[in-house]
């Protein structure tokens, strides 16, 4: 469990240290509803809004998370902040850039605006969320941010919804990172797998959202039907959860194993769906969601801190998670891969509108053929391109952890280096109008043949699903400094994508 710091008199949220300097409440109160409430276009009133905060800061949850695009949650907390009554309240919030360059000033600007709308002179947590690793300027947009956490415009630095493959590699770049937001709940228990054991092992934190599955993890849905169809935008999103994990009946077997514990311990089916994600060992913090000034659960909350599970507990809600299905992927791809766990459902149309990172080149003379390159110093120098398309063949050059015209990621982890390069792959094949599944042979050059398992694990987590041929190869070494791993692919493209 993270470690805590307690409290004294009367019964009050536990405290966790979530990097230095930021204590905060275990449980954080996640303001994302504030766009659902908005839905119509009308704003909540940011004085009233700001007194509904405040009511949650003076029961000790001072902590709010908040996003750019959660309505007007930033101004909100903005115009507490302002006033006497934001003193001692965190404010995590996130910037969620749409792919594109991440320039100083773009970073900024970005950061700008919510220092402005928060009216504050420093973020206590500013989260990352970036739409899909296939474009590499997220290591811009990072080292970016880490720029300004030194002129202390930030204090410290989070992702959301990164997988582990990434942040290890972020980790790998000297990246300060101090937390991952991700989806964690009875249901979603992919965060307390190798997520779970890298932010262990790199001081990393995790704070947890999605809980309570919208909701639906409460004594209200224990032996009720499934509702036809749902409103909000919480529920929407965790309905597709419930159906991707078995379906109904697997909820309700979930459900009948957190009542009878809640029943052992005299709480309610929430607490024990929130107590379980709390006592997991890289977990900071939960996120429970408010809709300010219309509902409040800070009594049940409470309840909390006065149970924890037993031996006996673990072993009824394990029994009861026999009967689900684990969801695909790790942390995080339900926004990056089918099947598409969003509260707006597929996203697919959202990823394909995000234009090729590099532009198709026609060969002169060639109809059928065109070239990519992707900004490497070695392609124009050696006269190759990173893929070439011929017909409905499409071809990689062996293609390193090069970022930009020469930058080597991941030095001395040849894990990390397969991840940026496999990202390399896929977005020259789709840039040439190709797919990740249209892949029929990789081939792998290792330095060292001890990363033979590392490197397999990475390609097994893209193309487990697809199985293209692959042979793998040792070879002395390959050409340039802190190169472990160089990967080339082919893919046949049979429809018009």
């Amino acid at each position: 469990m993270s470690k805590t710091v307690p409290t004294s008199g009367a019964l009050r949220p536990e405290r966790a240290m979530l990097a230095p300097g930021l204590e905060i409440s275990r449980i954080v109160t996640g303001l994302w509803q504030v766009a659902d409430m908005e839905r119509s276009g009308t704003l909540l009133d940011p004085q009233a809004g700001a007194a509904a905060m405040k009511a949650y800061a003076s029961a000790g949850f001072d902590t709010f998370d908040m996003a750019d695009h959660y309505g007007s949650s930033e101004v909100i907390t903005g115009t507490l902040l302002k006033s006497p009554d934001g003193a001692g309240v965190r404010a995590f919030t996130k910037w969620c850039p749409p792919p594109g360059p991440m320039t100083a000033e773009v970073v900024r600007t970005g950061v700008q605006r919510a220092l402005d709308r928060m009216q504050t002179d420093c973020i206590d947590l500013m989260q990352f969320h970036w739409w899909t690793f296939e474009d590499p300027r997220y290591l811009d947009a990072m080292q970016e941010l880490a720029k300004l956490r030194e002129e202390g415009l930030i204090a410290h630095l989070g992702l959301a919804n990164f997988d582990t493959a990434h942040l290890r590699l972020l980790l790998s770049e000297g990246i300060p990172i101090a937390s991952n937001q991700v989806c964690m709940s009875l249901l979603d228990r992919r965060g307390n797998e190798a997520m779970a054991t890298l932010c262990q092992e790199r001081g990393v934190k995790l704070l947890a959202y999605g809980v309570l599955s919208g909701g639906f993890l409460s004594d209200r849905w224990v032996g009720a039907a499934e509702p036809a169809a749902v409103n909000d935008w919480s529920k929407m999103k965790y309905q597709r959860f419930i159906h991707a994990v078995g379906g109904w009946e697997a909820l309700q077997g979930v459900l009948r194993a957190a009542q009878q514990i809640g029943r052992k311990h005299g709480v309610s089916v929430s607490n024990v769906a929130t107590r379980w994600v709390l006592e997991q060992p890289a977990v900071a913090a939960v996120i429970l969601g408010a809709r300010l000034g219309e509902s409040e659960h800070r009594a049940d909350n409470l309840k909390l801190f006065n149970f924890a599970l037993d031996a006996d507990d673990y072993t009824v809600l394990s029994k009861s998670f026999a009967n689900t299905q684990r969801l695909n992927g790790d942390c995080g791809d339900e926004y990056r891969r089918p099947p598409f766990l969003t509260a707006s459902g597929d996203l697919s149309h959202h990823l394909d509108a995000v234009p090729p990172l590099w532009p198709r080149q026609p060969v002169a003379g060639k109809p059928d053929r065109w070239y990519v390159d992707t900004g490497s110093v070695w392609e124009p120098l050696a006269g190759y391109a990173r893929a070439v398309r011929d017909g409905n063949r499409i071809m990689v050059s062996g293609t390193t952890a090069t970022h930009g015209s020469g930058r080597v990621i991941g030095k001395g982890d040849a894990a990390v280096q397969a991840s940026y390069i496999i990202d390399k792959i896929i977005a020259s094949i789709k840039a040439l109008g190709g797919q990740v599944e249209d892949v029929v042979r990789t081939r792998i050059y290792l330095t060292n043949a001890n990363d033979w398992q590392a490197v397999s694990t990475v390609h097994g987590s893209y193309f487990g699903n697809i199985r293209p041929a692959n042979t793998m190869l040792q070879v002395a070494a390959l050409i340039g400094d802190g190169y472990l791993v160089e990967i080339e692919a082919e893919a046949i493209v049979h429809d018009t994508h």
